[in-house]
């Protein structure tokens, strides 16, 4: 089932409804509910990052450990643990710790965002296994967090523009 993605205003209240690409139509695409989760373990020090699929917008670059849009009749915060589940193969405990709203062109020109995204934090003590969905994820690593933050300000089109606005609110 492919319901509509969630339209909302700049306070993140539901407008309406559009199909994904309507929300994301080039060049400036509809403001949409959207969230992004941020997996941390050894205590915050590393995150789990992806590199994105080619199937997606902003292919190849790499972004934070999951994001995706709740769809109309859905609760962000159910649907939150069960991306993680479906593109990376493991949940953990998520709380929300932050938002903000942002608009991005595809480097590619396929599409655009125009996100209220919703930012959530996971944090794990153990390893765990990671069996990434390949339509979602090309790539995965954890990294040191403060290793990421150097290489974003060195390299920062390597990286999705919704992780340069999202990580310093989920660390």
């Amino acid at each position: 089932m492919n319901r509509p993605l969630i339209l909302v205003d700049d306070g993140n209240a539901a407008r309406g409804t559009a199909t994904w690409e309507e929300a994301h139509a080039f060049p400036a695409g509809k403001l949409h509910r959207a969230f992004s989760t941020y997996v941390f373990r050894k205590a915050g020090t590393e995150i789990l990052i992806q590199r994105r699929s080619g199937f997606k917008l902003f292919a190849g670059l790499w972004a934070n450990s999951c994001c995706s849009h709740p769809r109309e009749g859905e609760e962000i915060e159910t649907v939150a643990p069960r991306r993680l589940q479906e593109e990376l193969g493991f949940t953990c405990a998520l709380k929300s710790v932050g938002g903000f709203v942002y608009q991005a062109q595809d480097p590619a020109g396929r599409g655009a965002e125009n996100e209220h995204v919703t930012v959530f934090r996971g944090d794990i003590d153990d390893d765990v296994t990671v069996t990434a969905d390949p339509h979602e994820v090309d790539e995965w690593k954890w990294m040191e967090v403060k290793d990421l933050q150097a290489d974003m300000k060195k390299r920062p089109a390597s990286y999705a523009p919704w992780f340069h606005r999202g990580l310093p609110l989920a660390i």
